[in-house]
This record gives C-alpha cells, sequence and structure tokens, in this order.
C-alpha cells in the first residue's frame, strides 16, 4: 500500500505573487554573490523584512526567514575575515573564512530556490510537516 504524504497546495493570486517575490530575492541575492560578493545583499534582506508579514502563515514565510538569517551569518563571517586580515598571521585564514562562507551562501541560496520551486518550507520552522 502506497501512502502519499504531500500535501496539494492550492495558489491563489495572493500567494503566487508573494511566492514570486521570494523568488526575485533569491536571484538578487545570487546576481549579488556572484557580482558583488554580496555586498549589495543587503537590499533584499531589507525587502525580505518588508514582505515577511505577508507571508506569514504560508511556506513562503520560511524562505523570507531562511534568507534574512543567510544574509546576517554571511555578513558575521565577513566580519569575522576582515578581523583577521588584520594580522599578517591571519590573512590566509581571513581568505578561507571568506571562500568557506561564499560558498555556505551559495548552498543555502541553492537549497532555498529548490525548495521554493517544490513549494516546500524550508530551515526550522513550524510548517517542516508540509511537503
Amino acid at each position: 500500500m502506497s501512502v502519499n504524504n504531500s500535501q496539494e497546495l492550492v495558489f491563489d493570486a495572493q500567494l503566487e505573487s508573494i511566492k514570486n517575490y521570494a523568488w526575485w530575492f533569491y536571484i538578487f541575492h545570487a546576481v549579488s554573490m556572484l557580482f558583488t560578493l554580496g555586498a549589495l545583499s543587503f537590499i533584499p534582506v531589507i525587502l525580505s523584512y518588508a514582505k515577511r508579514g505577508e507571508a506569514a502563515g504560508t511556506f513562503v514565510y520560511s524562505h523570507h526567514n531562511w534568507q534574512i538569517n543567510s544574509f546576517w551569518i554571511y555578513l558575521a563571517c565577513v566580519f569575522v575575515g576582515w578581523v583577521l586580515i588584520i594580522t599578517i598571521v591571519g590573512i590566509p585564514l581571513a581568505f578561507i573564512v571568506w571562500g568557506g562562507a561564499w560558498l555556505w551562501k551559495a548552498y543555502r541560496l541553492i537549497t532555498g530556490i529548490m525548495a521554493l520551486n517544490e513549494n516546500r518550507p524550508i530551515g526550522d520552522n513550524p510548517f517542516n510537516g508540509i511537503n
């Protein structure tokens, strides 16, 4: 006997619009990572903060939190890299920290986009049981 744990999502115009915003914010983050090493990621983060309330109660809410948390953790890693680069001994370690942070953020963006395209929540949130 096959058990189907998937839940049928009903998309109305509002949910589709909210999902599209999150998708475009992911794209903006990715472009920022490629061309400015994340320096312009503060723009989609501000927009995610602004649009997160509209997504409350939907799986898209988790994507806004995912993007916001990814930004702040990435920013903290960049700061640690700058602190390390102050010392001559820390310069190689700073580049390792920055490279690792960039790869980690790229991973977070890719997994977030994949989950959003599959209409799944992401991260630690109350909607993880919804597939």
